[in-house]
């Protein structure tokens, strides 16, 4: 397709000038690569113009999304440039939203939907070509859905793949789609943006600050405000202070973010009606694919909020976090799509140029036990076969493989798909969710329509409103007659249909409340209060986690928590269920076990025996028991007090100095791997405490109980025979000087082995003594006769022919009745002055 066969259109957009590049590139090879800034028109436009590629022949274009509102937004733009309805040549595909039809040849999709397409027909029949618009936002399903289209490409040379960017490093995606993939770009036109950067105090609340400079750009300026702030709850408290503060009648507030009703979402983007103003309060939901009419002044709080998985609690926590360089830009091109604008940012100058830039891909740092799933339905088990902008982590890979094989969704060794597995595959759910519905399929009908409903509040955010009790939220969401919530209760009908259909579940009316199902899904998110603090409980996989003490909820003693925000050490229940003290031990099935557990305190640096009985890390009752003395408890109590600090065991001053003697043998070679001397050095001797020093300490309770002579033995232990042997010769204990005196070697010392020793008593020495078969030499501190230090050397003949003159000189005035001789190396040694009258 030519550059004069392009298709024109009514109004001429900043892409238009890329066109001919791109479509030549398309006719010519698969794949490529479209760089264009925020405003350009590449969403809109460049698949109307596919259409008409020869190479596209009856074959459907996909494009991806990576958000609902995005993708209904183009779909809806593109079928009004055609000037049709939407459902005709464009369609939409996205959940709770399907408007196709036989007519349709561009389909709109999100890109989870993408997954789920390509993984039912890995051939892709029909399918022409397919379009990763707005891939810098690097979410997971779009780095999934990636990896699989070009491995479907390999057995479907007719297939084109095009990705589409704003802010994007280009040249790498390029050479991921393969050799001499061109990357076009297009320069765009976007009106002058006027940037202010007005700060924020960040000891203050967000809410008040922006409010405030919302208020200031209104009255400055003209037009409508886009507004950018990190959450749901930031919204509705700046909304609030807006309706407070706001005296204009003609401006409306329209909040914008992903957890609203469809009607809701295109009322905050349709522009403002004649005569009036709109400000629209959104997240980051509208920083690309989508244009709001009227808005030429964007107020960007700088911050966003961002999932990070948490592999150690199983769980995906909302940070909020600055937002990147590129983010920033794009939220500032907003301001300039239709017309000059004006952007004021809520951080320092200063504080831009420290901004990242560019957003960490969701694969790096999210859990991939869905990702994984999706693998092993394509019949990958390494990740690693399949080619990958940023290569999944192998250890959220080996922790989401941990999960799936205890779902029993994927067979150990293989990692191929179980029967249960293919049927999760059936429900677009995530694994634990989805295994919550079929396990609740196969006790009764109506169990497992509840665990779909219960499902339904799970994945689709803000449905049932916001209370943390999900019965609360259960009941709201079966009584809303929205069409939001009519649609998802009828998706979670057809998941129960699934399921029952998968599991052939029995029609009994057998229930569960929602804390019995949820504990299908998160065992390990059973939690107990903890005794005497509201609010504050313990989870079954050994986390805290705290929950407002003011809820209803937290009068319960027993709750299994759904959702969960902050750190590991400090996470805030967002939403749980309450379960009874009855139904505690049935919902914790099979994972209640009672032991006996030898247990150290480290306090009295001591063991103790208890018969215990638990619910993972929840203890349910205690009683002590006596200890018994086995190996099991010597290596407790070994452990124990490597725990605290091994060097408090009562090591005597000749084992101590065993230790200094061996590790200074050892650093005595300069590549340690090689040397035969053995690591006893104190983290050694901690990490391995369980298997030298338990044989000795059985029938032992605490750390007084241990002796010296027990240390003597488990020290031997630790030391070859041969090497015993050698000790002596290559680390003494004492130096044995030429006068035949011993003198004891300091192996603490700083320099080194080092000893002290009268001077006279080394006269004759012509070599310099050493150590360590000759690799070290001793440290010598050269003494007068009263005991003094004179000099300190490693160098006894270097010093003997140097610096004793001096010395010899100072010391025979101070101590006449010495010998001082000129020659000390060939003058015998000796502990005595000289006799009287000499």
């Amino acid at each position: 397709m030519s550059a004069s066969t392009l298709p024109t259109f009514d109004l001429p957009l900043p892409i238009d000038d890329a066109l001919p590049a791109l479509t030549l590139a398309l006719a010519s090879g698969r794949n490529a690569v479209l760089v264009a800034p925020p405003g350009a028109g590449k969403t809109t436009r460049v698949p109307l113009v596919l259409l008409d590629a020869p190479w596209r022949g009856d074959g459907r274009i996909l494009m991806l999304e990576p958000r609902r509102l995005a993708a209904r937004g183009a779909a809806t733009r593109m079928a009004a440039t055609l000037k049709e309805p939407l459902g005709e040549r464009v369609g939409l595909r996205a959940r709770l939203n399907v408007k196709v039809s036989a007519r349709t040849r561009i389909e709109v999709i999100t890109e989870g939907v993408f997954t789920r397409m390509i993984l039912d027909d890995p051939m892709l029949e029909g399918i022409a070509c397919v379009i990763f618009d707005e891939f810098h936002e690097r979410s997971l399903d779009a780095d999934l859905g990636l990896a699989l289209a070009l491995d479907a490409q390999a057995l479907r040379d007719d297939l084109r793949i095009l990705v589409m960017s704003a802010t994007l490093d280009g040249a790498r995606v390029a050479t991921l789609l393969g050799p001499d993939v061109p990357l076009v770009e297009s320069q765009g036109r976007m009106f002058p943006v006027e940037t202010r950067y007005v700060g924020r105090d960040a000891r203050e609340r967000l809410e008040p600050q922006v409010a405030a400079t919302i208020r200031r750009a209104m009255e400055s300026e003209t037009g409508s405000a886009l507004v950018f702030l990190p959450g749901q709850a930031e919204i509705r408290r700046t909304e609030t202070l807006l309706q407070e503060t706001i005296r204009d009648p003609a401006i409306d507030v329209a909040p914008l973010y992903g957890a609203m009703d469809q009607q809701a979402q295109d009322l905050a983007v349709q522009p403002a009606k004649a005569g009036r103003r709109k400000i629209v309060l959104a997240t980051s939901i509208a920083e690309t694919s989508l244009t709001i009419e009227g808005v030429r002044i964007v107020v960007d709080s700088g911050l966003s909020r961002v999932p990070r998985y948490e592999p150690d609690m199983g769980v995906t926590r909302l940070e909020t976090v600055r937002v990147t360089r590129a983010s920033a830009d794009q939220r500032r091109g907003r301001a300039g799509r239709l017309e000059p604008g004006i952007c004021y940012r809520l951080w320092d100058e200063p504080q831009d140029r420290s901004l990242l830039p560019s957003v960490e891909p969701e694969l790096l740092h999210a859990d991939l036990s869905g990702l994984m799933l999706d693998l092993a339905s394509w019949g990958v088990a390494d990740p690693a076969q399949l080619r990958w902008l940023d290569t999944p982590p192998a250890s959220a890979v080996a922790e989401a493989r941990s999960m799936l094989l205890a779902l029993g969704a994927i067979e150990d060794g293989t990692g191929r798909l179980t029967d249960l597995g293919r049927y999760l595959r059936t429900l677009p759910l995530p694994p634990r969710l989805g295994a919550m519905v079929l396990k609740a399929a196969a006790i009764s009908a109506q169990a497992a329509r509840d665990a779909s409903d219960l499902a339904a509040l799970l994945v689709e955010r803000g449905m049932g409103g916001t209370d943390s009790d999900l019965d609360a939220r259960m009941t709201l969401f079966r009584r809303d007659r929205s069409q939001r919530a009519s649609d998802m209760r009828r998706l979670a009908s057809s998941w129960a249909d699934a399921a029952l259909k998968a599991q052939a579940g029995s029609n009994a009316s057998s229930t569960l409340g929602i804390a019995n199902l949820l504990a299908l899904a998160y065992p390990d998110r059973i939690a107990r209060v903890r005794p005497g603090q509201r609010g504050q409980y313990l989870l079954a996989n050994g986390r805290a986690a705290q929950l407002d003490p003011a809820s209803a909820l937290a009068k319960s003693d027993w709750l299994v928590v759904a959702e969960l925000t902050g750190t590991a050490a400090a996470s805030r229940i967002l939403s749980a269920a309450a379960l009874s003290d009855s139904d505690a031990a049935g919902a914790a099935g099979d994972r209640v076990i009672t032991a006996e557990e030898i247990t150290f305190d480290a306090a009295s640096m001591s063991l103790r025996a208890r018969l215990v009985k638990r619910l993972d890390a929840i203890v349910l009752s205690s009683e002590p028991r006596s200890l018994p003395n086995d190996d099991a408890s010597a290596k407790a109590l070994a452990e124990g007090i490597a725990s605290v600090d091994i060097m408090r065991l009562p090591f005597s001053k000749a084992q101590r100095q065993l230790l200094d003697r061996i590790m200074f043998l050892r650093n005595a070679y300069e590549d340690k791997d090689t040397s035969p001397w053995p690591d006893l050095s104190p983290a050694m001797l901690a990490e391995r405490a369980g298997a030298w020093l338990a044989p000795f300490a059985i029938g032992k309770n605490s750390l007084g109980a241990i002796s010296a002579d027990d240390l003597g033995q488990a020290l031997q232990t630790l030391i070859p025979y041969d090497l015993q042997r050698r000790l002596e010769k290559d680390a003494p204990t004492h130096f044995e000087a030429p006068t035949g005196s011993h003198v004891p070697v300091d192996y603490e010392a700083e320099g080194g082995p080092t000893i002290s020793i009268r001077v006279q008593e080394l006269f004759g020495l012509t070599a310099h003594p050493s150590l360590a078969d000759g690799r070290v030499p001793l440290v010598l501190q050269l003494l007068s006769p009263a005991h003094r230090p004179i000099q300190i050397t490693r160098d006894l003949p270097g010093f003997w022919k140097g610096s004793w003159a001096s010395v010899k000189t100072e010391m025979k005035g101070r101590y006449p009745r010495h010998v001082w001789p000129d020659d000390p190396a060939a003058t015998p040694p000796t502990t005595r002055a000289k006799p009287r009258g000499t």
